[in-house]
């Protein structure tokens, strides 16, 4: 079977992240699309053709685009979208139904796993939703379809069958990460056009060293799904593919809590280290998931920025978001990471339950206390499915007439039962200019160039960064 892969254009020119637990436009950061590349090698292990356009990735315009899917010769197409951008990326499948109508339009989408029948409801042009656990459920879908099986079969998935739409059963998650080929790069003409926060680094790209979180946190779409974790050994094989064949310079594993395995951590660190790999990257994890001598080791091995999911400074709030953290490991994680010489950036979210004038001046003044490398700040949105989306439906918190492509990170669409959507979007300001007018903080990173100075072209630029988002861009798409 011939299949074509799109990674659909930027949404109104700002460049769009489409992955599992990162669903979102970044005006900073371009990701190669691993999860498209990782299907496509997927595919082609099993016999199929598979082409890939990745209309983000290169800046397509829509005529573009359009231009490249009418020359394509395939059966399927299948594309990623997220809640937000949903309006322009079903494009793709219209584009596809005009030309190819007898070819399948397959759309996959994380976050609104529990929305099947909205999602094809609302695109007619969509014949088939893969809801989650695409390693698993794009293989089974595409045999069938060239078998011409009947669907029913194929877990995972929402479809049409004539004018009613079947939901069927949740598909198994991955159970062997061994089994998985390396995602398909030579689909990409370079990897020149990617970076994340601010182009830097290239080549670049992102690695998955695990899917799922056991943890609680109400407001994540990731809440308690089964923790797939890769071998040290199958990361390590992947990065010397990347070292050897694109010389890929800088890297973010892109998981939720890297350092969960820490002895899988510090194996992956000194085999960079002691491979001369010169690899920089970066990942995510929780600050009760890191101690000094992780860092030290991390750090040797070429890890130059970690990424912490904060989200309040007052305890009470943490507790009501079931974060399983306090305000005091949170403070002392960060004091870590700093002083073994790795940058630490820090997200926090303003609207989780309780949330009030005082909890957000407690945020503002651990921002202000700890002062982290660069800093994120949302606004909380309840997406379709978690907890939060629960308690706010509960209490009446949701806008009337909100919809699920209304679900922005800058722009509120909820309250609490204290703060108005208003107030939320003006605290996330607030903690902005907090940060951006702290001289110690400007300091501080100033003196952090000095000591690396090889991360001098880095400091000019997210400098610019700063002035663009506070500026021009007022910090909407930001992130």
């Amino acid at each position: 079977m011939k299949i074509l892969l799109v990674n659909p254009p930027r949404f109104k020119g700002i460049p769009v992240i489409r992955e599992e637990r990162c669903e979102v436009t970044d005006r900073y950061s371009v990701l190669p699309p691993y999860s498209l590349l990782q299907i496509a090698s997927l595919l082609k292990s099993n016999s199929h053709e598979v082409s890939l356009i990745d209309a983000n990735g290169l800046n397509l315009s829509w005529d573009q685009i359009k231009k490249g899917i009418e020359c394509s010769n395939y059966d399927a197409l299948i594309f990623r979208f997220t809640p937000t951008t949903f309006g322009e990326d079903i494009k793709v499948a219209a584009i596809s139904k005009t030309s190819h109508r007898n070819a399948w339009t397959i759309g996959i989408c994380w976050t609104l796993q529990t929305l099947p029948e909205s999602v094809l409801q609302t695109a007619s042009e969509l014949d088939i939703y893969i809801r989650h656990e695409y390693e698993t459920v794009t293989p089974s879908l595409v045999s069938a379809l060239s078998q011409g099986n009947d669907l029913s079969s194929v877990r995972g998935i929402a479809y049409r069958d004539g004018s009613k739409i079947n939901v069927n059963d949740p598909a198994e998650p991955l159970s062997n990460w061994a089994n998985m080929p390396l995602p398909d790069y030579d689909l990409l003409p370079s990897l020149k056009n990617y970076y994340i926060n601010t182009h830097h680094g290239s080549p670049f790209t992102i690695m998955y060293a695990g899917k799922g979180c056991p943890f609680s946190c109400i407001y994540c779409t990731e809440r308690h799904t089964k923790l797939k974790n890769r071998s040290a050994a199958s990361i390590i094989e992947e990065l010397r593919f990347l070292k050897q064949k694109y010389n890929v310079k800088t890297l973010s594993f892109f998981d939720e809590t890297f350092t969960i395995d820490k002895e899988r951590t510090i194996t992956i660190a000194n085999a960079i280290k002691k491979e001369k790999m010169n690899i920089v990257w970066y990942c995510n994890t929780r600050v009760n998931l890191v101690d000094e001598s992780l860092l030290k080791i991390m750090y040797a091995g070429g890890c130059r920025g970690i990424s912490f999911g904060i989200e309040s400074g007052s305890q009470k709030i943490l507790d009501n978001a079931e974060k399983g953290i306090t305000v005091q490991q949170a403070e002392y994680a960060i004091r870590l990471v700093k002083k073994v010489g790795i940058k630490v950036y820090c997200s926090f979210i303003f609207g989780l339950p309780g949330e009030n004038w005082d909890t957000v001046k407690e945020t503002i003044k651990f921002v202000k206390r700890t002062l982290p490398t660069g800093a994120q700040f949302n606004v909380a949105v309840p997406y379709p499915g978690t907890e939060l989306q629960r308690i706010a439906t509960e209490k009446g918190w949701i806008g009337k007439g909100i919809s699920w492509h209304e679900l922005y990170q800058h722009e509120s669409v909820m309250r609490t039962d204290e703060l108005t959507s208003f107030d939320l979007d003006k605290a996330r300001k607030m903690a902005y200019q907090a940060l951006y007018f702290n001289n110690r903080w400007w300091m501080n990173n100033i003196w952090y160039t000095f000591r690396h100075i090889e991360d001098l072209p880095l400091a000019a630029r997210y400098a610019i960064k700063i002035v663009n988002n506070y500026i021009f861009h007022k910090m909407e798409h930001a992130h």
